[in-house]
């Protein structure tokens, strides 16, 4: 069910992986995203699952209506069901509130300054890691007090670099942004490294406390994967500061 948790100075972050839920084919078992076609119930029981998992209240979980864009919230608290804006990064500045991102290949990025109590998620796939979502997640969490050489940040399971083929042109355009984000597959062929760009990325704005899954999302089968499956669940990753 948690993949992988993770506590630094009391800033904790956690990933999921597929098992340990009620989903049925095709999202089993823990899918967590509301908006691929499962089962609310299901999905709303799979929520509850992880956050007593993790320790968590689920009441206190902030979900993101995610849109590979590159708008960033500020949060004090959980948002009306109906209510909740199209963004790709979450920020607040309220310990005990957990921060969720869904993904199912694009990179999960959890940050967090456990000292001026500032804690981020983001949603960075190939769109959003070229807009800038995840130094538009810092630069908010700057505002609110964050020191980039205090955040700590961990990038959770993605399709790596040498599964995400593209096209040559693409390939092309996303370098032009993101250098670091040029790749080849296995074969030779063009591919784009989404978690290497977001990794140069908070390299460039200070963070050095940074830490990046091994795990590829298209090649791990206890993983769910879009670009693998296009009918699937979605994995979370969480972050919150005690």
């Amino acid at each position: 069910m948690i993949g992988r948790r993770e506590t630094v100075n009391g800033a904790h972050f956690a990933f999921t992986d597929r098992w340990g839920g009620v989903s049925a084919v095709p999202y089993e078992e823990l899918n967590l995203g509301g908006a691929v076609g499962d089962d609310p119930d299901a999905v709303r029981a799979n929520r509850e699952r992880a956050a007593q998992a993790l320790g968590l209240d689920p009441a206190r979980v902030v979900w993101m209506n995610q849109v590979h864009g590159a708008d960033v919230a500020v949060v004090d608290g959980p948002w009306d069901t109906a209510q909740i804006p199209q963004v790709d990064a979450i920020v607040t500045a309220r310990r005990g509130l957990a921060l969720a991102v869904l993904t199912a290949d694009c990179v999960p990025v959890l940050l967090a300054d456990p000292v001026a109590g500032i804690a981020a998620a983001a949603h960075a796939g190939r769109p959003g890691m070229v807009a800038g979502v995840v130094p538009a997640a810092v630069r908010a969490m700057v505002e609110l007090g964050a020191d980039p050489a205090r955040i700590v940040a961990r990038t959770g399971p993605a399709v790596c670099g040498r599964c995400y083929e593209v096209p040559e042109a693409m390939r092309a355009d996303v370098a032009a942004v993101e250098p670091a984000a040029y790749a080849e597959t296995r074969r030779g062929t063009p591919a784009v490294d989404v978690s290497a760009g977001v990794h140069a990325q908070l390299e460039r704005l200070g963070v050095r406390d940074r830490e990046q899954s091994p795990v590829c999302t298209l090649e791990s089968r206890d993983h769910f994967s879009y670009r693998r499956d296009r009918t699937t669940g979605r994995l979370a990753g969480y972050v919150w500061l005690d």
